[in-house]
C-alpha cells in the first residue's frame, strides 16, 4: 500500500537535532508506518554547524530564517528542537499555518508560554520530544504498574543527575542562562523525572522544593530537589542536578508498593529491576529482567531477543508511534496537554522554592 509523503521542516541544528534527524531516516526501517518521511529543509543560525548537520543526515534543503520554513506550502510538519526560549513564538506560528508539530522538551520557558502553545495546536496533530516513555524497560514497567503486579504505591523516587555543570565550559550556552532556557538543571532533567512519573505514577498534588545554584552569577539553578504527594495517595521524592559529579546521564527511579517494588536506571536502560514481595519468603529476591524479548515493548520492531538498543532507539519508537497515531486518528502522548502538566510542576517548583513551603499544583485548562 502506498504511503503518503510527509515533508518535515527541522528548527534547529544541534545535538538534539541529529537525534531527531536521525528517528526521521530510521523510522521506516523498524516501523510499518503510514507515511514516507522526507527531510526537506533544516533551518538554523550558525551556518557551519547547519551545513554540517544538513550533510550528515540528508536534509535537502538548508535555511536560516525559520519564519520562511514555517510558512512554506509543501511543508507538513515542524520539528522545533532549538533553545527554549524560541519554543512558543515557533509553535505558534507553525500551528497558525496549519503544520504538524512537534517540539522538544520541555515545551516552553515559562507556564505561561506553555499554555498559549496549547491552545494553538488544540486542532492540528502535535507531540512532545519525552522519549524516555518509549524505553522499553519503562513501558514494562507501565504495563506491570496496570496490571497491579506491585499492588497499591507508596513511595516513588526518581533521580536525574549529569556533571556537565562541573564544566566551566558549558557556562556560557544557552542551558546555563534564563533568558534562552527558562530555567537551569529543573527545566533540562526534572522534566523528564516528573513526565515519568505522571506517566508511570499519576498526577502529583503538591510539593516543596528547593533549587540551588552552585555557580557564581549564574541566574539558573544547578540543583532542584522535590518532596510530592500523588493523588494516588503516595509520596515522592526528586532530585535533579548537573553537579552529580560521576554521572553522565543518570536517569532513574524506584517506586515501591505492597506487592513489590520496580527500578530503572537509564545508565542500564535494558533492563527493569522487578521484586516480587508475593513469593515465599525463601524466595523473594531482587531480579534484573533483560527486556530484549519478542514478548516485551518494541520487541519485535528492533533486533532480535538478547540484543540490546541504545539511545536512539526510544526516539525512533516515539516518532513511529506519532505517526500511527495521526493515520489512526489517535491522540499521542505526550503531546502538548501532556507537557503542559509537566510546565504546572515547574512552575510549581519554582514557586515553592521561592516560598520555601508547600504549594497546590495547580490544573488551569487552556481556554
Amino acid at each position: 500500500m502506498p504511503r503518503t509523503k510527509l515533508n518535515v521542516a527541522m528548527i534547529g541544528s544541534g545535538f538534539i537535532a541529529n537525534v531527531h534527524s536521525n528517528a526521521f531516516r530510521q523510522v521506516g526501517h523498524f516501523f510499518d508506518v503510514p507515511y514516507d518521511v522526507c527531510c526537506k529543509v533544516i533551518c538554523g543560525r550558525d551556518r557551519a554547524k547547519l551545513e554540517k548537520t544538513a550533510s550528515r543526515w540528508g536534509w535537502d534543503e538548508l535555511e536560516t530564517d525559520w519564519q520562511k520554513v514555517v510558512t512554506r506550502s509543501d511543508i507538513d510538519a515542524v520539528d522545533i528542537a532549538v533553545p527554549n526560549a524560541l519554543h512558543a513564538a515557533i509553535a505558534i506560528a507553525a500551528a497558525e499555518a496549519g503544520k504538524i508539530v512537534l517540539c522538544e522538551k520541555p515545551l516552553a520557558s515559562s507556564l505561561e508560554e506553555a499554555e498559549r502553545m496549547t491552545r494553538a495546536v488544540q486542532r492540528i496533530p502535535n507531540a512532545v520530544w519525552f522519549n524516555y516513555r518509549r524505553v522499553p524497560a519503562v513501558v514494562l514497567a507501565k504495563q506491570l504498574i496496570t496490571e497491579g503486579r506491585i499492588g497499591e504505591t507508596f513511595h516513588y523516587r526518581a533521580l536525574y543527575l549529569n556533571q556537565s555543570g562541573n564544566n566551566p565550559s558549558k557556562g556560557n550556552t544557552w542551558r546555563y542562562k534564563r533568558s534562552e532556557a527558562g530555567m537551569g538543571a529543573a527545566g533540562d532533567l526534572l522534566s523528564h523525572s516528573l513526565d515519568l512519573a505522571l506517566y508511570l505514577n499519576g498526577a502529583v498534588t503538591e510539593l516543596c522544593a528547593m533549587m540551588h545554584t552552585f555557580a557564581a552569577n549564574r541566574d539558573v539553578d544547578d540543583a532542584t530537589m522535590v518532596m510530592a504527594r500523588f493523588a494516588n495517595g503516595s509520596i515522592g521524592t526528586f532530585e535533579a542536578s548537573r553537579y552529580g559529579v560521576g554521572c553522565q546521564n543518570r536517569n532513574a527511579f524506584e517506586v515501591n508498593g505492597s506487592k513489590g517494588m520496580l527500578s530503572f536506571t537509564l545508565e542500564e536502560m535494558n533492563q527493569l529491576g522487578f521484586y516480587d514481595a508475593t513469593e515465599p519468603g525463601r524466595l523473594q529476591g531482587g531480579r534484573r529482567v533483560s527486556v530484549t524479548e519478542l514478548e516485551h515493548p518494541y520487541g519485535k520492531n528492533f533486533w532480535k531477543p538478547g540484543h540490546v538498543l541504545g539511545y536512539e532507539h526510544p526516539f525512533i519508537a516515539t516518532f513511529a508511534d506519532f505517526l500511527n497515531s495521526i493515520g489512526g486518528q489517535e491522540a499521542f502522548h505526550t503531546n502538548f496537554e501532556d507537557a503542559l502538566k509537566v510546565q504546572r510542576l515547574l512552575h510549581a517548583v519554582e514557586r515553592s522554592s521561592a516560598s520555601r513551603g508547600w504549594v497546590s499544583v495547580g490544573e488551569r485548562v487552556a481556554a
